[in-house]
């Protein structure tokens, strides 16, 4: 037992290459996908109409949807999201893991100032008819997902599944309910998780370069969230391509082939998509972080 627990000690495992280099590429592809989401559905006439069709066909009706949807977004206030970032930091001093609390601190501060700094930026041409001041990309969303991401980083392994499952959920309730409050295009807030996806990369690759002499060990996955997460993302991307499809057909060749209602839930299902695809990258790259606990020679730990 002595010699198994000092071999544990002593072979630590390896930490490889693409450990260190994909979740710096994760945010690289995620930020290019902020750039072609522009490129697509802000400066091409077929994407403004396609994205405005979902904005005015957003006439949601059930009582409990709409009751929802204005309740998540009267609670996403600053104060709220200070409190969750403060809350975030205490979890990463009291695990005593200060990197995750500073690396969960900069990605909620540089997602939203990325975004602000975008949003006054960026030109919006009037190629659909429906002229209106730029929204891309959504504040609403980036402070919700950032804020998400902060904590799965933070918290341990053990609850992450659950979390970011709590967190997914969230966020989808807020980005679809300002669609539905007239605020924010569907591109509007999937360039949004995007950009949050695109500094958890980065905080990512440095928290893992700085570890890298740490002993590692496997990181623990919930398999029913990413059961779930998987799942849904493939389920409402097919939904939302085949509903973009149409969208197109009904704006460019075929009017009055779809409602505004359909126009809206395609919107809907590409933003759960977006929404699940990102939450499942993200809690594998918090994953990769975890790191063993000093074994005694006993075999106790410390």
């Amino acid at each position: 037992m002595t010699a198994l627990a000092s071999r544990q000690v002593s072979d630590p495992p390896r930490r490889g290459f693409w450990h260190l280099t994909w979740p710096a590429l994760v945010g690289l592809a995620a930020a290019a996908g902020v750039a072609l989401t522009y490129q697509l559905f802000v400066r091409r006439s077929l994407g403004q109409s396609v994205d405005t069709a979902a904005l005015q066909g957003a006439d949601v009706g059930h009582p409990r949807a709409v009751e929802i949807m204005t309740r998540a977004l009267n609670g996403t206030t600053l104060i709220s999201l200070v409190v969750v970032c403060l809350a975030a930091a205490a979890i990463g001093v009291i695990r005593r893991r200060i990197d995750l609390a500073v690396g969960a601190g900069l990605l909620v501060i540089a997602a939203n100032l990325t975004t602000q700094l975008l949003k006054t930026r960026l030109d919006r041409p009037d190629l659909d008819g429906f002229p209106a001041p730029n929204s891309f990309p959504s504040g609403h969303t980036t402070a919700a997902a950032s804020v998400a991401f902060a904590l799965v980083l933070v918290l341990p392994p053990a609850i992450r599944g659950i979390v970011s499952l709590a967190g997914a959920t969230y966020v989808t309730v807020i980005a679809v309910a300002t669609v539905w409050a007239e605020w924010h295009r569907p591109s509007d807030t999937i360039a949004a998780l995007l950009i949050v996806l695109a500094w958890g990369g980065l905080v990512a690759a440095v928290l893992r370069a700085r570890r890298i002499h740490v002993p590692a060990v496997a990181g623990r996955r919930s398999r029913v969230s990413t059961l779930l997460f998987l799942i849904t993302a493939a389920v409402t991307a097919t939904a939302a391509a085949v509903g973009l499809l149409a969208v197109a057909m009904s704006e460019r060749l075929t009017p009055e082939l779809v409602s505004g209602r359909f126009a809206f839930l395609t919107g809907a299902a590409g933003i759960t998509a977006a929404v699940a695809a990102t939450f499942l990258i993200w809690v594998r790259l918090a994953a990769g972080d975890t790191t063993s606990t000093p074994v005694d020679a006993d075999g106790g730990t410390r």
